[in-house]
């Protein structure tokens, strides 16, 4: 059964920083490529970082470029999001999901194949 797990989240100051593990099992997703998306209450899910399957390619959103970074571990299987300068607007709760029919980075969720369940980051004043 392939699963993707997401940890990490949490309350935190604007300001602060979190980061986010994404731990994924029942099959290598080393060849795939890799992403966060976040939805908050009330709205669609959007995107918010891609790596794919080598890290040699990493793709942000405008909204967390330069504070986000998208990083992966193949021999863990897993993909982290580190999250610094954290603004109330970042609040949401988070997925992580696996394309295994691209190489490159997708943005779209519908191009993704595979979700964990979330993982909520709340992100007070």
């Amino acid at each position: 059964q392939v699963q993707l797990v997401e940890s990490g989240g949490g309350l935190v100051q604007a300001g602060g920083s979190l980061r986010l593990s994404c731990a994924a099992s029942g099959r290598s997703f080393s060849g795939d490529a890799m992403g966060w998306f976040r939805q908050a209450p009330g709205k669609e899910r959007e995107f918010v970082a891609v790596i794919n399957w080598s890290g040699t390619m990493r793709s942000y959103a405008n909204t967390v470029k330069g504070r986000f970074t998208i990083s992966r571990d193949n021999a863990k299987n897993t993909v982290y999001l580190q999250m610094n300068s954290l603004k109330p607007e970042d609040t949401a709760v988070y997925y992580c999901a696996a394309d295994i029919s691209s190489r490159m980075v997708p943005t779209s969720p519908a191009s993704m194949d595979y979700w964990g369940k979330g993982t909520l980051v709340t992100v007070s004043l």
